[in-house]
This record gives C-alpha cells, structure tokens and sequence, in this order.
C-alpha cells in the first residue's frame, strides 16, 4: 500500500490546477481510490492525484485548528486547498451585518493550513439578489492578510442580477475574482474581475469514463491556457467586453463539481493530463 503514495505527486501545469469538492464520497472507493485503502488515508492518496481540492466540511460547520494542521500534514508540499465559507455567512439576509462572523472564520484556524491555503470561496444562493451597497460593505470589511500571507477570495454568484457591468466595476474594484460555472441553473459568465481565475464545472456524466467527453475537455484545456497567458477564452459568455489577451499571466484553478459526481475525480485528472501534453 505505501507504493501507492511513492510517486511525486503532480503539479500545477503553466499555473492551471485541477481537482473536486472533498474527498469523502463512497463511489470513489470504486472508481478512484485503490481497493482496500483505508477512509482515514484517501486525502492523502487523493492530494497525490490532483493539485487543488475544494473543502466542502467548512461550509457546514466549524473546523478545529488542529484539524485544519491535520490536513495540511498529510498533503504534500505544490499541493492547495480551496476553502467554502460558512453558509451561515453567505447565507445572512444582510452582508454588510455578519462581516465579523466572516473575520472570525478565516481567523478560526485556517493559518494551520499555512501554503496550502488557496482561495476562499464565498459561494451566494440563488436568492441572493446584487445589492450593490451591502455588498460593497461585506468587501471592504474583508480581511486580505492571514498571519502576514495573503488572503485571496473569490465569489459564487447565483442570481441573474449578478449580470450586469455595477457588479464586475465593484468586483474588479476590489480585485476579487467571480466564479465560471457551466452549470445551466446558474448565471454563466466569464468576465474576469480578479487576478486568478476560477472555474467549477457542473456537467460531468457517469456514463462517461472521464466525465466530460474528451472533446469537452480539450475545450476546457484551451480555456484554461487562454485565462493563464493572462487572456479570456472567446467562446464564453460575457457581460461585458472580454479582455484582448494582452495581460500578464495568472493562476488558475478549475474543478469539477456535483453532476456525475463519481466521475469527478477521472475528469479532473483526465485535464490535467491533456494541460501536461
């Protein structure tokens, strides 16, 4: 069994990385986990396979520092979480009121993490209208540093009010990436408001052995070197004009989500092959 965690683990291709949300789902004992290993060893063996796992426990429940240092410890070094805030954040009538709950999160343990913190993704429901003043608010009250690192944010928008140029001008403002999401139950829209870009991608299929058909994913491989060479891929939707493709380079993080969920894992590792061709 420790063969199984012999080879180096991947890395980032050209700065693009690729993983799924958590890493606890009974399927992926079938499909991508070796048979026989052991539930309390599958992040580690899982953080050997990708570059990028989204934690999902977080947007449920508070995690203890000690557990946030677990984590850390058993993932190799190149290797980075992204980290769902709570929903009894996101989830709060006004923004602007629960901003110390959202300093009190991020101040609640996540510096154990150390280099393995990545974005910190503040996920809205489709209920949440764009209220520019409230949000604005909730941004500004944001905390940008960790124990002297720096914090990046990114966030989920789910509500078509979302579509529209006041929204990207106060991202952009505040140079805090928006979420690319495939998903045909949620505003889709490519614009680019930060200096990463992040992407989840929601049509996976288990009739698929890797999830995305590979034409799919050699679309989703081009998209991905476009918005690392520092340009915006010009087969996605816009609100607005996308950028010339002049820019500097960045990070990219693009993960599957939800959908055939038992395929998640193949297709992220499925794209992160074709990025290393």
């Amino acid at each position: 069994m420790n063969d199984l965690f012999a080879s180096p683990p991947p890395r980032p291709v050209h700065g693009i990385r690729t993983g799924i949300g958590g890493w606890t789902f009974a399927p992926w004992r079938d499909n991508f986990y070796p048979k026989g290993l052991v539930q309390r060893r599958e992040l580690e063996f899982a953080s050997r396979q990708l570059t990028a796992i989204e934690i999902n426990g977080t947007y449920y429940g508070a995690q203890t520092p000690a557990t946030y240092a677990r984590w850390r410890g058993e993932t190799p070094e190149g290797f980075v979480f992204s980290v769902k805030a709570p929903r009894r954040i996101v989830e709060a009538r006004q923004l602007a009121a629960v901003a110390a709950r959202a300093k009190g999160f991020l101040e609640g343990g996540l510096a154990e993490l150390g280099d393995r913190l990545g974005p910190v993704l503040w996920q809205f429901t489709p209920r949440r209208a764009f209220d520019h003043d409230d949000l604005a608010a909730f941004l500004d009250a944001l905390p940008r540093t960790l124990d002297g690192r720096a914090l990046r944010h990114v966030l989920e928008v789910r509500h078509p009010s979302f579509m529209d140029e006041a929204y990207l001008a106060l991202a952009r403002t505040h140079a805090i990436p928006t979420v690319f999401t495939d998903s045909p139950d949620y505003p889709s829209f490519a614009d680019l408001t930060g200096d990463f870009a992040y992407a989840r991608l929601m049509r996976s299929r288990e009739d698929s052995g890797t999830g995305y058909p590979g034409d799919a994913l050699d679309a989703w491989a081009g998209r991905a070197r476009a918005w690392a060479d520092g340009g915006a891929p010009d087969d996605l939707p816009y609100v607005g004009a996308p950028a010339d493709g002049t820019g500097t380079r960045r990070e990219v993080f693009v993960f599957f989500i939800g959908a055939g969920k038992a395929r998640n894992p193949a297709a992220a590792m499925a794209l992160q092959a074709r990025l290393a061709a």
